[in-house]
């Protein structure tokens, strides 16, 4: 399991090091496996250092102080390393020995020592660019003449300049601890980040920003408290998805209701029920229209469909809301399965159904995207755009799930699960396949499913939650096995349809940790 944490606490962890005169050592620590990555970053392009060309974007401070001495690294071992200087308050004590080393040095403002235009030219022919600008204090995204720079390197780049960006600790103007991202931010192909990861590297829209990322131990992890957010790994699913015993028939192996569908739109219901199946609960059961329920007995012969009400069935979770929009009937079961007490997902067409209670429900796990998530503030007095929640969905989640006492599962590139105690998972295996229609209906089968096989086990071996923050760690898992369905097999057009068959051998691949599963997370 990952383990992100705040610039504060980061900061507050390197402080005990540093008050025992040990900064110099922490620097060079980052600054060795500073030049490591970028060496990586050579070797994956088929490049030597000797005779490579690297570009330093340099900022003031430890940032800054980093990036030249992995610089310096770099040009001692044959590297042709260029660094713009855009301040001042550049480390002296790095800036001398990348000096010493051979590095040649550009500084800003414009126009002094042929910069920018000698920088640009030098970008245009660099193997690598180093982003040295803005490390883990940074507030807010680089400004005035730093900015004109980035911005004509973040142009050049998409017009298909062929270096590759590093990033020193996080890509600059992205917030450590939210995730936002202050433009102009150059998106990097690695992210050296140092000491511990930061919630801003696995939040969006920074993680969307920071490339593959790799953690540089410094030596603080002794002094770091409780983390800020966590991360299921490949490994870990091979842990947490649900696994028969011999002694299990359809009962104890947990039955997952639906309440899904309608005359309208069956079509969801098709999905969530076909998705809840293949994940191998003991029994779907379906509530819901006759003509919806005949065309599911023909494509899933298994689940037990009936127009029952939810209060009359035994289940172990229920799914309420895909399709149900204008079925008064099925608005009727989505409210009574709310009110239910038993561990719930709620989606689309009974989100609005979802209101404040009088103490926390983390059993309750609603799934909306940016847009609903969007409409169920506004009804709460909390008023957000779209495009608000898209740039802090962290902080959107987190407000949601304080505000409602319930699990928020908000789905987008990297997906947040927040829980009203405060807890938060991130998940961010899926791939823009996935955007697409029917996809989340897919995902609210895989989450009913998963919470009825886990709701009557109290040794779902998760140790690191309380019980009241399990429910976001089984939606977690959930997010997660969703967002591989998308990574396994041909990787052309897809369409949800398509999910819930690919649901078995994904299983079955994650839990061995054969196959590119354990390659890509290794």
């Amino acid at each position: 399991m990952l383990r992100a944490y705040t610039a504060a606490a980061v900061r507050a962890a390197e402080q005990p090091l540093l008050d025992a005169g040990h900064g110099p050592e922490l620097m060079r620590r980052a600054a060795h496996g500073l030049a490591l990555g970028v060496r990586s970053v050579l070797r994956s392009r088929d490049a030597r250092v000797y005779g490579s060309r690297v570009v330093l974007l340099v900022g003031s401070g430890n940032n800054g102080g980093d990036a030249l001495y992995a610089g310096a690294a770099l040009a001692a071992a044959g590297s042709r390393t260029t660094a713009l200087l855009t301040s001042d308050r550049t480390h002296p004590e790095a800036l001398l020995a990348f000096g010493k080393a051979g590095g040649r040095v550009l500084r800003l403002p414009i126009g002094a020592d042929g910069a920018p235009e000698g920088f640009l030219a030098e970008v245009a022919r660099a193997d690598v660019i180093v982003d040295g600008l803005l490390g883990t204090g940074g507030r807010g995204g680089v400004r005035g003449a730093t900015a004109d720079v980035v911005a004509q390197v973040c142009h050049m780049l998409a017009g298909g300049a062929g270096a590759a960006v590093v990033a020193c600790d996080l890509p600059s103007g992205v917030d450590a601890t939210t995730g936002e991202a202050h433009g102009p931010v150059l998106p990097a192909n690695l992210s050296v980040t140092f000491g511990a990861l930061k919630t801003g590297l696995l939040a969006g829209p920074g993680e969307q920003h920071a490339g593959t990322v790799t953690l540089v131990d410094i030596g603080i992890g002794g002094f770091l408290g409780e983390p800020d957010v966590l991360r299921l790994e490949a490994a870990d699913l091979a842990v947490l998805l649900p696994r028969g015993a011999a002694q299990d028939h359809k009962y104890t192996r947990g039955v997952a209701g639906v309440v899904a569908g309608s005359a309208r739109y069956p079509g969801a219901a098709l999905l969530a029920v076909a998705a809840a199946s293949a994940c191998g609960p003991g029994m779907v059961r379906y509530l819901g229209p006759v003509e919806v329920a005949g065309i599911i007995h023909g494509r899933n012969p298994e689940v037990v469909c009936s127009q029952d009400l939810p209060e009359t069935v035994q289940v172990q979770a229920w799914l309420a809301g895909p399709g149900i929009d204008g079925d008064a009937r099925q608005l009727d079961r989505a409210q009574q399965v709310i009110a239910s007490g038993q561990p719930a997902v709620v989606d689309a067409g009974a989100l609005s159904l979802v209101t404040p209670a009088d103490g926390p429900r983390p059993h309750l796990v609603i799934t909306p995207h940016a847009e609903e998530l969007q409409r169920i503030l506004a009804r709460n007095q909390h008023e957000r755009s779209r495009a608000q929640i898209e740039a802090q969905p962290l902080a959107a989640a987190r407000l949601a799930a304080q505000l409602l006492g319930v699990t928020v599962l908000l789905k987008g590139p990297t997906t947040i699960v927040a829980a009203p105690s405060g807890t938060v998972f991130t998940q961010a295996e899926g791939t823009p396949r996935l955007a697409t229609a029917g996809s989340g209906d897919t995902l609210a089968g895989i989450l009913v499913s998963l919470l009825a096989q886990t709701a009557g086990n109290p040794d779902w071996p998760l140790p690191e939650v309380s019980e009241g923050d399990r429910w976001a760690a089984v939606a977690a898992v959930g997010a997660s096995l969703h967002g591989w369905l998308a990574a396994d097999g041909p990787h052309g057009p897809l369409n949800a349809g398509e999910l819930a068959g690919r649901i078995p051998a994904v299983w079955e691949r994650l839990c061995s940790q054969s196959g590119p599963f354990a390659a890509d997370h290794g």
